[in-house]
């Protein structure tokens, strides 16, 4: 006789670990706490700095006139954020244009190292001297040359940001990944698909790096020019009422140009997340 058996019931299978209700609200709960401490920790940064700030001039360790207190300062703002505000617009867009002068040109030196060793060879000892000079002491050279207002100025950013820019591209460039030119070597390509398709975007990461160490130079800068040239500016504010012996507002600017660098550093961050996602997601994360 045929043994007829009633069919065994069908096990469900069992679902993969972390994929449940409860490992999205995990992740959830994880992505929520990331970004309060994005948000929070460096409010806690300011807080501890602000703090540490205040002991320094309520000790006297330093002389109150070179370190005003805190509130001084806060105050030296409020009685003029028209006029601070004003000057601040002025630094940012020299920051900002010198800046997009030095990343321009810089990229374009550092393809252009990157394409030919004798020309590497034959530029870079130059490059490295030029920067090596204290671009403080170019200052008066430059308004000679130049005049006062702007132009001097944006010099002096462009010279103090295209070196990083200029050798993180030539670095970048020159040291592509080996598996990456061994993939372009087995597709034949040409020299232009193998720098639009593989060696530039794998050199962007190193390029940003570049950027994001040029950007506070570049606020470093336009302070420096408007030292020698400017007319107006955070800058000249610093110099003009330090030498005065209002040392409260001098340190409003500096503070300023502090806040105005970040920023700019924060956005540049920003767009390199934006324009890079695969960086995050192929290098591991602290």
């Amino acid at each position: 006789m045929t043994d007829v058996r009633s069919p065994e019931p069908a096990v469900a299978a069992s679902p993969p670990p972390g994929a449940g209700p409860e490992a999205g609200w995990a992740g959830r709960r994880a992505g929520v706490r990331a970004g309060a401490e994005a948000a929070l920790l460096p409010v806690a940064g300011l807080l501890v700095a602000l703090a540490a700030w205040w002991l320094v001039a309520r000790l006297e360790l330093i002389p109150p006139a070179a370190l005003p207190p805190p509130g001084g300062v806060f105050t030296a703002f409020v009685d003029k954020p028209a006029r601070m505000l004003e000057h601040t617009w002025d630094t940012l867009l020299e920051i900002v244009f010198g800046f997009a002068l030095s990343a321009a040109a810089g990229v374009l030196i550092g393809l252009t190292l990157a394409s030919s060793r004798a020309v590497e060879r034959m530029f870079t000892p130059l490059l490295v001297a030029v920067n090596a000079v204290p671009k403080i002491t170019l200052g008066p050279l430059l308004v000679v040359a130049l005049g006062w207002g702007q132009k001097p100025i944006l010099t002096m950013v462009f010279l103090l940001c295209f070196f990083p820019i200029v050798l993180s591209t030539a670095t970048g460039l020159t040291t592509t990944p080996a598996d990456l030119a061994e993939l372009v070597r087995s597709w034949n390509a040409s020299r232009w698909q193998a720098f639009r398709k593989v060696r530039f975007p794998a050199a962007l990461p190193q390029i940003f790096v570049g950027l994001k160490v040029a950007m506070p130079l570049a606020a470093i800068g336009a302070v420096i020019g408007e030292f020698q040239a400017g007319e107006s500016g955070l800058g000249y504010v610093i110099l003009q009422y330090a030498g005065v012996g209002d040392y409260a507002t001098a340190w409003a600017a500096i503070l300023l140009v502090a806040l105005v660098s970040i920023l700019l550093y924060a956005a540049l961050v920003l767009v390199e997340r934006i324009a890079l996602p695969w960086v995050r997601e192929t290098t591991s994360s602290r």
